[in-house]
Order: structure tokens, then sequence, then C-alpha cells
């Protein structure tokens, strides 16, 4: 089995891993479990010969555990990457690349203002509000590595403007990190659906230029929350 690549998960024991067929298997004596964390030296080690990524199910997300391979290409690819880092050529390199991810980071973060600030389309007495609530979900949603649903690919920006907009509604105006929710299925989406309808009559009032008074409306309050602490 040790000449096979497999995708696993953790054992009973610390040397063995269960398989997608509830299979256990102990781990070759020659192999090193390596840690995630670096993302080039983990894709060579796999592309090196057989491996097994472990792999942990929390939930709904899948966590990596590392990967056990044998100890010997381990040590050899660190080395050779190593070597490689230490050089001009590559530092030049990850400098270049560093300046392209912030410039394309950049451009992201301002399509995405342009898309939440569409979706919210305030009236005009409402436009400096929805200029200061777009900017608090940005800062919340477009930052590398955030996990929110900003930053998935999946749905049109557009609809990752709107969720941003209503997640951050329900967290931000809502007593929803508050709440005890029954463990019932379904439950808790039923709860956020419900929010979501809350939060929505909240922007209708904002886009059809309703009368508001600041010291009523939870998104005036989450509006000076924000100012105050930052």
């Amino acid at each position: 089995m040790p000449t096979e690549t497999r995708i696993v998960a953790p054992g009973p024991d610390e040397r063995t891993v269960q398989t997608a067929a509830g299979e256990t298997l102990t781990v070759p004596s020659d192999w090193a479990l390596l840690p995630p964390g670096d993302a080039g030296l983990t894709r060579r080690v796999k592309a090196g010969g057989p491996s097994w990524t472990v792999q942990e199910k929390k939930g709904r997300r899948t966590f990596s555990r590392g990967v056990w391979a044998p100890s010997a290409r381990i040590a050899q690819v660190r080395a050779d990457l190593e070597a490689e880092r230490a050089t001009p050529s590559y530092a030049k390199r990850r400098q270049a690349d560093a300046l392209r991810r912030t410039a394309k980071q950049a451009r992201y973060v301002d399509d995405f203002r342009d898309a939440v600030v569409t979706f919210l389309d305030f009236s005009h007495p409402h436009e400096a509000v929805g200029l200061r609530l777009a900017d608090a979900v940005v800062a919340h949603a477009t930052p590398v590595g955030s996990g929110t649903v900003a930053r998935t690919e999946r749905i049109p920006i557009a609809q990752r403007a709107e969720a941003a907009v209503i997640a951050w509604l329900r967290h931000q105006t809502t007593a929803y990190d508050e709440m005890k929710i029954a463990r019932v299925k379904g439950r808790r989406r039923e709860v956020r659906r419900m929010l979501a309808e809350q939060s929505r009559l909240l922007l209708l009032a904002y886009r059809q230029g309703a009368r508001v008074e600041p010291r009523e409306c939870p998104l005036h309050q989450a509006l000076q929350r924000i100012d105050r602490d930052a």
C-alpha cells in the first residue's frame, strides 16, 4: 500500500490513518509526517512519489493535517528548496510575485466596493450612509484569508457583494450572535433567512429615501460603534 498515493483521515493512533472505506493503515516505518504550512515544499514532496495526504473534516470544513511521505524524500526536497530559496533570483521573483498579488488585491477591493455600492443603491439623502456601510463591509470581507463569501470565486461578484452586506448586517444590526438557536436541522438556516428579510427591509428604507431616526436605526448605531472603535 505505500506505493499508492492516498487521501486519508487521521487514524486512532499517532502513526495510523484511515481510508475512505474505513480501513486502518499503519504508516511505513521510514515515512515522516510533513506538517502543513509550506505549500511549495508540500507540492514537491507529493510530486516526488507516493504519499498519504491527511485531511480531517469538521462540520463543513476540511483541514489539512499534513502529508506522510518517505523521510528521505522530505529531507532531500527540503534541502533542495532551501538552496533554491537562498538565491538572488528567487528573492527577486518573490518580490515580483508579492507586488502582483498586492496590485491584484487592490483591484479586487475597488471592484468589490463598487459592487457593494451598486447593491445598496441608497437614495440621494442617504448616499453618505451607503458609502460608510460599503467601506465597513469591504474592510471586513475582502482581506486575503478572511474566509468570507467575498473571497469565493464560485459566484459572480454581484452575488458576493449582496451576501457580504446581508452577513454584515446580520452580525452588526441584529441579535444573531447572542441567540441561542436550537440544534435542530435547518433551524439556523431558518433564523438566518428571517434576519436576512429584516436586513432587506432596513435597506429598503434607505433606498426609498424614507426618513430615518439615527437614534432608533440599528444601522446608524452599528456604524457609530465602528467609528468609536477605529
